[in-house]
């Protein structure tokens, strides 16, 4: 059996959306941070950090978002989510995988950090106006890469496509600016249905 442990519309989004995705059976474990579940010792044993994502398939424990999908898409994708290893498709997803966690998301998560994840007194204002410039040289990159294709890597949803969508709309959220085609990619990649019964599953078990 695969858990997952998450909050609606964290990155554990980007985990329930790849089990969809790849047709899994799995189950939700809703963390409530506000209730301390965080720091329950049965979770800190699934992740030391106390933070979320996490997954657990048949006994084997696994944490970071990327990690998990890449993991999931390997195991039972069946040629599904990921290009062949070693094609210069490979390397190119490689590429946009390391450029959405490092580049894109990272300015994202400062304002998040500087607007409630830090303790207050560790909070800079001044952090969100960097990282707004961040996230503005990050996308404008992502803008003049992204192909004319519906996919990152031509015809076929891929796991980047999947941190890609759900970063975007992480952005949308913190109501930054998204340039126009990635505005029009970021509509059409979340309306995939596996999105949205991703989210259904994890919003009904944190209800």
């Amino acid at each position: 059996m695969i858990t997952l442990y998450g909050i609606p519309r964290s990155r554990s989004l980007r985990v329930s959306w790849t089990l969809e995705e790849l047709g899994l059976d799995w189950q939700y474990h809703y963390i409530n941070f506000a209730k301390g579940d965080s720091r329950d010792p049965a979770f800190l044993a699934v992740n030391p950090c106390g933070k979320v994502p996490a997954l657990v398939d048949d006994g084997f424990a696994l944490t970071e978002s990327a990690a998990i999908v890449l993991y999931l898409a390997e195991k039972y994708g069946q040629g599904k989510l990921l290009p062949k290893v070693g094609t210069h498709e490979s390397a190119q997803h490689h590429k946009w995988v390391s450029f959405i966690i490092s580049e894109l998301e990272q300015p994202l998560w400062s304002i998040g950090k500087h607007k409630f994840a830090l303790p207050e007194e560790q909070r800079l204002p001044a952090m969100l106006s960097v990282a707004k410039w961040e996230f503005d040289k990050a996308a404008a990159i992502a803008e003049k890469w992204l192909p004319e294709s519906d996919f990152l890597l031509g015809d076929e949803l891929s796991i980047a496509d999947i941190l890609l969508g759900h970063t975007l709309l992480w952005a949308t959220r913190f109501e930054q600016d998204i340039p126009p085609k990635l505005t029009a990619y970021r509509d059409r990649i979340t309306a995939r249905p596996a999105m949205a019964k991703g989210l259904a599953k994890e919003e009904a078990g944190a209800a």
